[in-house]
């Protein structure tokens, strides 16, 4: 069985890790770890866990979390990286939900961030964890940046089009919604239901974090600069992320349907709908998959693809969970073929 700790057990994406790997054949989740509620039992946090899980939360603490084989750090930006040197000169491996190990340009990270980074000398090793592009360095990684959920859905939707040099990279746009879990498990004025139902809006439009991050790995596919414009949103819903992406053809194809379902056939968890669906993101609520429909409205040169997912599952704990079962030699899918929640 692989030992497997949890730092940041209280958030979403802790808890949401629990979840899975609770149920997973092949892991012990053997320590939760939460400065705010070390001494608690997990359970009494998280009474859906009742008679999943008996431990405590504990302080996060190298010597402890040294006896984990994997342990994932389900932490605010800047959390990570002070503990990271220490794991892995312990062979413990490593998978980061946070941002502190995705961009490779360190004063890039510094810019958007606002911090000093703490081990830069560990960020070239760091493996971008979407395994639809990194699926073999993944396997053989010990330290996974595990992408952001904005980038996971926008990446997926765009890969096929960048990769096959379809659409012109200098005009690239990603209108993306999400749920208001995105942004956290904290008090905060914006993600009150009183502030955030009934209502929708647009922010970070003059340039969000997860901008460099999309930009830097569409680069490494196309081999060339590129172009995009970032607009997030926050929806009154709790999970999803919606991203309506545009572009402009400079290649005639003759199927873009064809194109994604040839691309993604052999991924398990990229679903490319019928020709004419519209992606629905309570389709995928619960779930590690995505879902892709496209569009070339009016048999014009624009065309819009349309990729949901559940930011909590492929945009960032199921995700993790399949980069673990890839460094460890597992089928990729296991302990992550859960049917998304329907209503």
């Amino acid at each position: 069985m692989i030992q497997a700790g949890i730092v940041g057990g209280t958030g979403y994406t802790g808890v949401e890790l629990l979840r899975i790997l609770l149920l997973h054949p092949q892991v012990n989740v053997s320590i939760v770890t939460s400065r705010a509620d070390a001494g608690k039992r997990v359970d009494e946090v998280y009474p859906s866990l009742r008679g999943y899980c008996e431990l405590c939360f504990i302080e996060p603490e190298v010597e402890s979390l040294s006896s984990c084989d994997v342990v994932f750090f389900a932490t605010p930006n800047g959390t990570a990286m002070l503990m990271a040197e220490e794991l892995l000169a312990k062979n413990v491996k490593f998978i980061d939900l946070s941002a502190d190990f995705r961009l490779k340009n360190v004063h890039q990270w510094t810019e958007w961030y606002g911090m000093v980074h703490a081990c830069p000398e560990l960020v070239d090793e760091a493996v971008y964890g979407l395994p639809e592009i990194n699926r073999e360095s993944i396997k053989n990684a010990r330290l996974i940046a595990c992408p952001g959920c904005y980038p996971t859905a926008v990446q997926l939707g765009f890969l096929p089009l960048i990769e096959n040099n379809l659409i012109d990279f200098n005009h690239l746009i990603a209108d993306v919604k999400s749920g208001v879990s995105g942004a956290g498990r904290k008090a905060q004025l914006s993600s009150l239901m009183s502030e955030t139902g009934e209502s929708f809006k647009a922010y970070a439009a003059s340039g969000h974090r997860h901008l460099p991050e999309i930009t830097q790995s569409l680069e490494n596919v196309a081999g060339k600069s590129i172009a995009l414009t970032f607009v997030p949103h926050l929806t009154p819903m709790i999970r999803g992320i919606h991203a309506t992406l545009y572009g402009k053809l400079t290649t005639e194809t003759d199927s873009l349907q064809a194109l994604y379902q040839e691309y993604y056939q052999n991924e398990f968890f990229v679903d490319i709908l019928p020709s004419g669906s519209h992606a629905d993101t309570r389709n995928v609520r619960g779930s590690n998959h995505c879902q892709i429909a496209i569009h070339q409205p009016q048999d014009s040169d624009t065309v819009v693809i349309l990729s949901v997912i559940d930011n909590l599952v492929k945009g960032a704990s199921g995700q993790a969970v399949q980069n673990m079962n890839l460094m460890f030699g597992l089928e990729e899918s296991l302990g992550l073929e859960t049917i998304a929640l329907y209503p």
